[in-house]
């Protein structure tokens, strides 16, 4: 059953929600999977949830939300069947996700790219909240443009908190000034942008080509990359990842 959905002359109002319980013995349950289209979500395992798209968008002046709430001790790992393409409309889209993650909790979050098509205006907002003792690997991957095409723009931002301490804030523009986007000192040649950020401490910095694993001041890891297309910067944010979760002895 939708959410919510709206739609007009503003774009669409679509909301989607993924809920978690922890049963009597021990597993975790989805006890909340509520989609609206585009944001369609389906279970493909005992805690696996993928997005699969049911329409076109987001689209300019859509605004879209998905709420993530993974109980206490339970596991949540979210991806998407395939990329999301963001097109040109009438205004800006917003795409919104907040999270919460419990005592004990696992969450990860590894959806397929964001494509900002030529024209497009978008806003990518994540909002997570994290328990002390709570364990995420949440990645995000952006392309800039389909094939041969110049980069749409988008604003995304990054805010994520432990036991309500701030832990990363992270905020960043592709597609506003081409000049400025290829300056050597931003993406430089790279088509493609992607972080993950981690719980886990990475123990000391590490700098590879195009890919830098850098432990965060409190607690956690932030993995970056910049990559020439899709293949080659996913390669490198797993690197990253492996670096930071099974490091050299």
């Amino acid at each position: 059953m939708p959410a919510s959905v709206r739609s007009g002359r503003r774009g669409m109002r679509a909301s989607a929600a993924v809920a978690t319980a922890s049963s009597p013995d021990g597993r975790t349950l989805l006890r909340r999977l509520a989609s609206a289209p585009p944001l369609t979500l389906r279970q493909t395992g005992p805690y696996t949830v993928h997005l699969i798209s049911t329409a076109a968008g987001p689209l300019g002046g859509d605004r879209l939300s998905l709420d993530l709430d993974v109980a206490p001790r339970t596991t949540l790992e979210l991806g998407s069947v395939a990329s999301t393409l963001v097109l040109p409309g009438d205004g800006t889209s917003e795409m919104l996700v907040t999270a919460r993650v419990g005592a004990g909790a696992t969450l990860r979050f590894t959806p397929e790219p964001t494509v900002l098509a030529a024209g497009c205006e978008h806003r990518l907002l994540v909002r997570l909240e994290l328990a002390a003792d709570a364990e995420v690997l949440w990645r995000e991957e952006i392309v800039f443009g389909r094939h041969g095409e110049v980069s749409g723009r988008c604003h995304a931002r990054f805010d994520a908190t432990c036991d309500g301490r701030p832990m990363l804030r992270q905020e960043f523009t592709v597609g506003g000034d081409p000049a400025v986007d290829a300056s050597p000192a931003v993406y430089g040649s790279a088509r493609c942008v992607g972080t993950t950020f981690l719980t886990t401490s990475a123990k000391e910095p590490v700098v590879a080509e195009g890919v830098a694993v850098l432990p965060l001041a409190g607690s956690g890891t932030l993995v970056s990359a910049l990559a020439a297309d899709a293949v080659q910067l996913r390669s490198r944010l797993e690197w990253g990842e492996r670096t930071t979760l099974t490091p050299e002895p």
